[in-house]
């Protein structure tokens, strides 16, 4: 029988190009970084704009940084996709073979993600504008336009990891470098799918089943996926720590810029930006994988996953249940828990939710163990992904 061909995007191409590259991180990884930077902040800071002012127009700042991290990532790979396929010279040959053909060109793997990524960013921005001119605001995060958008910022995060990895995986001089470019990509793609299931994960909602069957199943994915491939010795907990570091930030930085409603009703006094929640404790159980993977190593990923699985659920309840109880105290009604922060258009017939922690619902017993068999799939689905990424050179 035949054996199956190896994918181009996972043939070793250290041979070609060892000892042709020069011992510097290539500036267009720095730019993909800077985009999916970018983004983030744009996304981050428009939620923000939309609860502090309203719907204003297409052109706010927030929609700028978004739309130019978008921009500045199809360029640069655009870039790269051109002179890998048409410039020649020895340098330039031995980096074409660590790249992809599509359509006759070549570039990368994760270029041709980033590539499409802008392409969908792009299109989203008239659809989104003709959206809200035609229906208003948005009741959800995810209206058509915005998953459209969605769908491109998480395609150029992603990949972002892969030419990082990619670099990082035929790499010797620069692997710690490109190891930590890894983990800063990884990072932020972690803060955009904590924002996408924000509706689930909200701090009154924090001692119902949901939230925890909701972050059993997204989160072990992506800390999992992302250590397997890495190699940093604290890969998942550096991961969360990034996407804590960066709610952070932008908590503490949106207000201080004034900004007031433009959009009625308006129930709330508002006259600075709204931060984000608090970033939830993921760091907690980040640091419980890293030790279990440590722990177990390869070869074992079934009993690997299953014991993430629990230690994830056991030490998200333990750390994020009382932290919930104390961000309704008086004492998380400050500057840096931001307790005390309500959107403009809130209802004051729902504005004591932002105080009331809902009371655990009659299902809590039932959805731990569902929230552990997610986290389960959540996890064996990551390492296999994690898996492939350790194995991607192109």
């Amino acid at each position: 029988m035949e054996a199956m061909a190896t994918p181009a995007y996972v043939v070793d191409a250290r041979d070609e190009w060892a000892g042709t590259v020069s011992g510097t991180v290539p500036w267009f990884l720095y730019a993909v970084l800077f985009a999916s930077t970018s983004v983030i902040v744009g996304v981050t800071w428009d939620i923000s704009w939309h609860r502090t002012i309203g719907r204003d127009t297409f052109w706010t700042p927030a929609h700028l940084a978004i739309y130019t991290g978008g921009i500045v990532a199809g360029l640069t790979c655009g870039w790269l996709a051109l002179r890998l396929t048409f410039a020649s010279g020895k340098v330039v040959e031995a980096e074409r073979a660590a790249t992809v053909r599509f359509w006759g060109f070549r570039a990368p793997l994760g270029a041709w993600v980033c590539i499409w990524g802008a392409f969908a960013m792009l299109t989203s921005a008239p659809f989104d504008d003709w959206w809200h001119n035609s229906y208003g605001l948005d009741v959800k995060i995810l209206s058509p336009p915005h998953a459209l958008l969605a769908a491109g910022i998480g395609a150029i995060q992603c990949g972002a990891m892969l030419m990082a990895v990619a670099w990082q995986n035929r790499s010797d001089a620069m692997r710690a470098r490109l190891g930590h470019l890894y983990l800063i990509s990884a990072g932020l793609l972690v803060v955009l799918i904590a924002t996408l299931a924000t509706e689930y994960l909200q701090r009154w909602d924090m001692h119902q089943s949901l939230f925890y069957m909701v972050s059993a199943g997204v989160f072990p994915f992506m800390l999992v996926s992302t250590a397997r491939a890495s190699i940093s010795r604290w890969p998942a907990t550096a991961t969360a720590l990034v996407y804590m570091g960066f709610m952070l930030v932008m908590l503490l930085v949106l207000p201080l810029f004034r900004a007031e409603p433009l959009l009625g009703p308006i129930y709330v006094h508002v006259t600075r930006f709204m931060p984000p929640d608090f970033p939830i404790l993921l760091v907690v159980p980040a640091l419980l994988i890293d030790l279990a993977m440590q722990r177990l190593g390869r070869g074992r990923d079934w009993r690997l996953s299953a014991l993430i699985a629990i230690a994830f659920v056991i030490a998200f309840l333990a750390v994020q249940w009382p932290f919930a109880d104390f961000l309704m105290t008086p004492w998380a009604q400050n500057a840096f828990f931001i307790s005390d922060r309500i959107p403009y258009s809130i209802d004051p017939a729902f504005q004591a939710r932002w105080f009331t922690l809902n009371k655990p619902d009659n299902h809590l017993a039932s959805g731990l163990p569902i929230a552990m068999l997610l986290a389960f799939v959540s996890t064996r689905c990551g390492l296999w992904w994690g898996n492939w990424m350790s194995r991607v050179q192109r």
